[in-house]
């Protein structure tokens, strides 16, 4: 039987193999009714919840069987589309917290839905915050968007993962609909110069970060201007 689609392999546990799926929740917000039924669907067929470090909820422990009967029920998109995608946008609470100095949900969400499952050379998180607290680690994001009194703060090629990376900031004091666009503009520079498997901070040390810097506010000043 062939690997079920849109799920991972776990650990095999003498000789059973199960799978998990992570459904998509844009920002980790999710209706209460919709929490009750991942619980219901899961419980049905044996699954167990895990609270994903990406604002998400996996059920793992899955049959490879029933993997396509769970994302039936459930209904909905699962979060990662494929490996050479934008993996999800991770957003802090903003409009609810204290700290926020804009209301960054508002960009955040329309990033998600902009560029859910683009394609990319290699898995690209992005991460946005309402403060430069930059909660849900917005420094170690392939492409972070952090709010301040002044506009946004726009950083690229940080990395969490096994090779750590903190990211460049390209440039500062954006409106919301500039950083959006820049946003844009660095997503399409990657793809057209980026090797494919190639992350986001390996292309930028390669190129040296002073070129991909010049060239993409090149681009976003021409962009801007039309």
């Amino acid at each position: 039987m062939d690997a079920p689609k849109y799920a991972n392999l776990q650990k095999i546990r003498n000789g059973n193999k199960t799978y998990a799926i992570t459904p998509r929740i844009p920002g980790g917000f999710i209706k209460p009714d919709l929490l009750v039924k991942i619980g219901e669907v899961a419980k049905k067929y044996q699954g167990t919840l895990k609270i994903t470090s990406g604002q998400r909820i996996m059920i793992t422990g899955l049959q490879a069987e029933d993997v396509n009967k769970v994302w039936a029920e459930l209904g909905m998109e699962p979060a990662v589309l494929s490996p050479y995608s934008v993996k999800n946008v991770e957003m802090c609470p903003a409009s609810f917290c204290k700290r926020a100095k804009q209301n960054s949900l508002r960009l955040g969400m329309k990033l998600e839905k902009t560029f859910y499952g683009a394609q990319t050379p290699n898995r690209t998180k992005i991460g946005v915050a309402g403060c430069r607290n930059a909660c849900t680690s917005v420094y170690s994001k392939d492409i972070g968007v952090i709010a301040d009194v002044d506009g946004y703060i726009v950083t690229v090629g940080g990395s969490a993962g096994f090779h750590q990376r903190l990211s460049d900031i390209v440039t500062i004091g954006l409106t919301e609909d500039q950083a959006f666009l820049l946003v844009k503009v660095i997503v399409d520079y990657y793809n057209e110069n980026a090797s494919t498997g190639e992350k986001l901070g390996d292309f930028i040390d390669k190129i040296t970060f002073e070129k991909f810097q010049q060239d993409v506010m090149e681009r976003f000043k021409i962009e801007k201007s039309k």
